[in-house]
């Protein structure tokens, strides 16, 4: 049954809430983490998916290309916290550039189409948080 729009309606019980809640989430915590991993390579070692010919192209080495990516990403993902509507396609056009980057390399093909269904759930996230993105928990409309 869909939530009704009065005034009464706990918004936290609405399903379009709870995905905008998850989504934000989600886009908030993912590119923090991956963001500060670009300092750490405890993941994994993430040289390995820049593209050559971006290498040749951003001054410095691989390694300090990546941790401007991550600080990137950390900013990506306070700006989904903080402003979801416009961070949301930050997020979706970052991932669009990761996607680029990844097919023109051999190997990482379904890291790409993986890449693709998080660019789509960012792009969902922003279409949710031009209804949700206000600061109430509880609907006022």
């Amino acid at each position: 049954m869909p939530a009704t729009s009065s005034a009464s309606t706990d918004r936290r019980t609405d399903p379009a809430f709870q995905a905008f809640f998850l989504l934000r989430t989600v886009f908030t915590v993912a590119p923090i983490a991956f963001g500060l991993d670009k300092f750490t390579n405890i993941l994994t070692e993430w040289t390995i998916y820049l593209a050559p010919w971006i290498n040749d192209i951003v001054p410095g080495n691989a390694d300090q290309a990546m941790k401007a990516v991550g600080v990137i990403e950390i900013a990506a993902g306070l700006l989904v916290a903080f402003a979801p509507r416009i961070g949301a396609y930050v997020v979706a056009l970052w991932l669009a550039g990761i996607i680029v980057n990844l097919l023109t390399l051999q190997d990482f093909h379904d890291v790409a189409l993986r890449d693709f269904g998080l660019l789509v759930g960012a792009l969902a996230l922003g279409r949710l948080a031009a209804v949700y993105a206000d600061r109430s928990p509880v609907s006022t409309s």
